[in-house]
């Protein structure tokens, strides 16, 4: 079993503000896979289902994004998930939109909600997808702009995005089904 999760901020106000990128690549994830997201516990909003022959648990962490550290530790331990079986999908303002970076382990360089997980698992062995949002023009405006929402002209390169996300995620999960296959085939 894998855990893909999603980062974001919960609540209306901030549904399609570029912080909630990593909450629209599993929206998309979702529908594709006709995966419910219908449960709420571990801090989470979560479905079971199955992406390219692996069973997942697809999730939205239900914390702001500087606590996701909370609802990843729950959801690994309750799930008994290791860490390098988990995906999380996140915002990156220094990738312009329409690019997107995978990433299987590290520091959070500077991510509020990458830096919350590491702090709480206590290790950064885990993959992420950092999912371009772009840079505001004046530096000192870097909150109000991943609080901000996507323009009508990024629209249709954001939902472009997101379905590259979403074959990035698949193939990621081929490659780990894979690894796990030769290894368990592997005689002792």
């Amino acid at each position: 079993m894998y855990l893909i999760l999603g980062l974001g901020n919960p609540g209306p106000r901030y549904e399609l503000t570029r912080h909630n990128a990593g909450f629209l690549v599993i929206d998309t994830l979702t529908e594709k896979h006709g995966i419910q997201l219908d449960q709420h516990q571990h801090r989470a909003l979560c479905g079971r289902g199955e992406v390219e022959g692996c069973p997942v648990v697809v999730s939205k962490a239900m914390t702001y994004m500087n606590e996701s550290g909370v609802a990843a530790k729950a959801l690994l331990q309750a799930l008994d998930i290791p860490p390098e079986r988990m995906i999380v999908v996140h915002d990156e303002i220094d990738l312009p939109l329409g690019k997107i970076k995978r990433k299987f382990k590290g520091g959070h360089a500077g991510h509020g909600g990458i830096g919350s997980i590491i702090e709480k698992l206590g290790t950064g062995e885990f993959a992420r997808f950092r999912i371009g949002v772009g840079r505001p023009e004046e530096s000192g405006d870097v909150v109000d702009y991943v609080l901000s929402t996507f323009t009508d002209e990024e629209i249709p390169q954001l939902n472009e995005t997101l379905e590259d996300a979403v074959r990035w995620i698949e193939n990621t999960l081929k490659e780990f089904d894979k690894q796990s296959t030769q290894t368990e085939e592997q005689p002792e």
